[in-house]
């Protein structure tokens, strides 16, 4: 039954790839007039893509012109609001994260590009989430934040968006980071769920083609946190993740379980020498 539903699955998304002509669009990605993005660029070795493009190019013509205009892209709400937050002080010591480290701006330039990173206390990788959460807690004497509370999402926006234009590049030499990669790899490509279907199902067996009306993309991450436009509101990569796999008929993993921020290291260096988009705007 599963290999009959996946079967229907593909023979949908290969029909539907005629519909999208020409592949991604050609244009280039300029915040503001000023600021070009790396949205094309060659892959690391060892990739099974020659070439990374991120999903900007996917989408439509308006929901492209949406990140390349500050004042339009609704995620930038989010960058405001978590430049608030970064100077909030909360917590029984009193704190703010600049109570530590100063402007965001300046602390923050090209830092997200970097994650996740290999936190050797908890022995495994964090991502930024994470991270602001050990800070709230050991520094800040504050409650760390539930999975995709708002202001989580926007203090993660904030950070990301200080590394806009950075390459990502994510050191696999840390720690225990290179089997967290080839666990997250492993992931990556194990079929799951009713419909038997993995990442690479999608992102590169149909890569180009449609699904329903969605295009689908390499899956590059370089744009997490990023505002969707069915959502109307800022989206976490480990709430995507979750939505794959739900839409997969899968079991329904937790945030930041092992297998999750696996993958994560995984997708993101998949993704290596595209720039930041963050915030990007998807479909």
């Amino acid at each position: 039954m599963r290999l009959s539903i996946a079967a229907g699955v593909a023979i949908v998304l290969g029909a539907q790839g005629a519909a999208f002509a020409g592949g991604p669009s050609d244009d280039k990605l300029v915040i503001d007039g000023e600021l070009e993005i790396t949205t094309r660029t060659a892959a690391p070795e060892g990739h099974p893509l020659d070439e990374l493009i991120s999903g900007w190019h996917y989408r439509t013509e308006e929901t492209r012109a949406l990140e390349a205009d500050s004042f339009q892209n609704p995620g930038m709400l989010y960058v405001e609001r978590g430049e608030e937050i970064w100077n909030t002080v909360e917590g029984d010591a009193g704190k703010s994260c600049a109570s530590c480290h100063g402007d965001g701006e300046e602390f923050l330039k090209g830092l997200g590009a970097n994650y996740p990173k290999w936190n050797a206390d908890a022995g495994k990788p964090y991502n930024i989430e994470l991270q602001i959460n050990a800070c709230r807690e050991a520094n800040m004497g504050a409650e760390p934040y539930k999975f995709d509370d708002t202001d989580q999402k926007s203090l993660t926006t904030f950070i990301k968006h200080q590394s806009l234009g950075t390459p990502i590049e994510v050191d696999l030499s840390e720690g225990d980071m290179k089997a967290w990669w080839e666990k997250g790899k492993e992931l990556y490509y194990t079929r799951t769920g009713q419909l038997n279907l993995a990442c690479a199902t999608c992102h590169e067996d149909y890569n180009g083609t449609y699904i329903r009306a969605d295009h689908l993309s390499q899956g590059n991450v370089n744009g997490f946190p990023t505002y969707r436009l069915k959502q109307s509101a800022m989206v976490s990569l480990h709430n995507r993740f979750r939505g794959c796999i739900r839409d997969t008929r899968g079991a329904f993993p937790a945030a930041f379980s092992d297998d999750l921020m696996a993958l994560e290291v995984y997708v993101t260096w998949r993704g290596t020498g595209l720039d930041v988009e963050t915030p990007a705007v998807r479909q």
